[in-house]
């Protein structure tokens, strides 16, 4: 019995209150990546002011250096939802369409691995993100129709390891691009003592 939950693939729930503790919750709390972190500032500030959703975020980078650490934060700053998902868990536009149209205004929806969405998906995903609608087909063959419906303003927080595999015109639809470097020795020293804290 032990071994399997060392063996699952998804985390235990203890396993999920540590890495939630761990996770800064606020851009004054997330360590490095200056640059990065004001100007996500004066997006979440910009957005604030005037009501609405914050732009796409597109964040690159290798892995560990905390990009869904940023999409939290990004949801927790603005005040709104967060929903989190993955590039190859999303197989077809139907899929996601249904998370689409469960999102509350101006909710954060977060794709990690946003390289692999398929090239179908990707068409269902561009009138949500410049329009705030869904090109749906209903039906086969000849009786097949388009049905458009509306989605919530939200914002798409895209996470990838390998930026040149995004299409162009996937990546032109974000107006937020951020690139995340690895860390120094100093940063990481802050990052490691603010972990042990929070852990004692």
């Amino acid at each position: 019995m032990a071994d399997e939950s060392i063996l699952a693939s998804q985390q235990l729930p203890e396993e999920v209150q540590v890495d939630q503790a761990l996770r800064p919750q606020s851009l004054g709390e997330f360590v490095g990546q200056p640059e990065l972190a004001a100007n996500l500032q004066v997006f979440i500030a910009s957005a604030k002011q005037r009501g609405g959703a914050l732009d796409h975020v597109l964040l690159a980078g290798p892995p560990g250096l905390g990009k869904t650490s940023l999409a939290h934060i990004l949801a927790k700053e603005l005040g709104v939802g967060f929903r989190a998902t993955s590039g190859p868990v999303i197989a077809k536009g139907g899929d996601l369409a249904a998370i689409l149209t469960s999102l509350q205004a101006h909710d954060v929806l977060f794709i990690d691995e946003i390289h692999r969405l398929s090239a179908v998906v990707e068409e269902v995903l561009y009138p949500a993100m410049e329009d705030y609608k869904l090109d749906l087909i209903i039906g086969e063959g000849p009786a097949a129709r388009t049905v458009r419906v509306d989605v919530p303003p939200f914002t798409l927080v895209g996470a990838t390891t390998r930026a040149g595999m995004i299409s162009n015109p996937l990546r032109d639809r974000f107006g937020v691009h951020g690139r995340l470097e690895f860390y120094g020795a100093a940063d990481l020293h802050r990052i490691i003592t603010r972990a042990a804290g929070l852990l004692a």
